[in-house]
């Protein structure tokens, strides 16, 4: 992944970064919302038996919902609501059982109503599982009123 957005000291405010971690989605899969701050966002999960596929690795929705959750933290991240326009992974080892998946995302660019990301989920050996880039609409709603 390109280098994270350098860590300046700035914050995400506690009360957002809470309903951030509190998705109903990646507490059902296990995802937990390791870090936030403006313009970063890590989580991890570890691939139980719940969440493998037909041929025993890790399911392509599951990895696919890590590298979600960590969109929707690092697009929220400066307190406006953003939402998903479009999201494009490429999947390129297997997710094994047993194995936590750590997925880190960095803004690349933002504007006033669009920002663009990069997500990589890796494996507990450092091997990239799988990468997004993703696309956002920032709407004009700050957080504490949506």
């Amino acid at each position: 992944m390109a280098d994270p957005v350098p860590d300046d000291g700035a914050q995400v405010d506690p009360a957002l970064a809470a309903r951030l971690a509190a998705d109903p989605l990646a507490d059902l899969l296990g995802i937990v919302l390791e870090e936030v701050r403006p313009g970063y966002a890590r989580a991890g999960m570890t691939v139980g038996p719940r969440l493998l596929n037909a041929v025993g690795t890790a399911h392509g929705g599951a990895t696919m919902a890590l590298l979600d959750v960590v969109h929707a933290a690092v697009s929220n991240s400066h307190g406006t609501v953003a939402v998903a326009q479009d999201v494009h992974t490429e999947f390129l080892h297997a997710g094994r059982p047993g194995e936590r998946l750590v997925a880190e995302g960095a803004e690349l660019y933002r504007s006033r109503r669009t920002a663009v990301y990069r997500i990589d989920a890796r494996g507990d050996d450092g091997r990239l599982v799988a990468t997004a880039l993703a696309r956002v609409f920032r709407t004009e709603r700050p957080w504490a009123t949506s």
